[in-house]
């Protein structure tokens, strides 16, 4: 049963950064296709963010390409999401996903 679990969300000012980690455990992550990662901001719908094949292939949102880097690391079983350039836009709940699981999310906040 793949479990995921994220972290590294915190308070940052606009124009800084944070990494996201997210762990996976019940699976080795090489043998799954792809990550996701989404977000959901107060009394929004959850929206995508970025995707990672297999491969190392990276596809982002438009509001987020330029500025974050999805990547994985298949000897320590886990997603990353580098964020750079945050506004305060970015704030949010960040969850990654893989095949049909979810993790329960990290919290971003964005102070601006």
């Amino acid at each position: 049963q793949v479990q995921l679990v994220e972290s590294g969300g915190g308070l940052v000012q606009a124009g800084g950064s944070l990494r996201l980690s997210c762990a996976v455990s019940g699976r080795p992550l090489s043998t799954l296709y792809t990550m996701h990662w989404y977000r959901q901001a107060p009394e929004k719908q959850r929206e995508w963010v970025a995707t990672i094949s297999s491969g190392g292939t990276g596809s982002y949102a438009d509001s987020v390409k330029g500025r974050f880097t999805i990547s994985r690391d298949n000897a320590k079983n886990t997603a990353y999401l580098q964020m750079n350039s945050l506004r305060s836009e970015d704030t949010g709940a960040y969850f990654c996903k893989m095949l049909s699981v979810w993790g329960q999310g990290t919290q971003v906040t964005v102070s601006s």
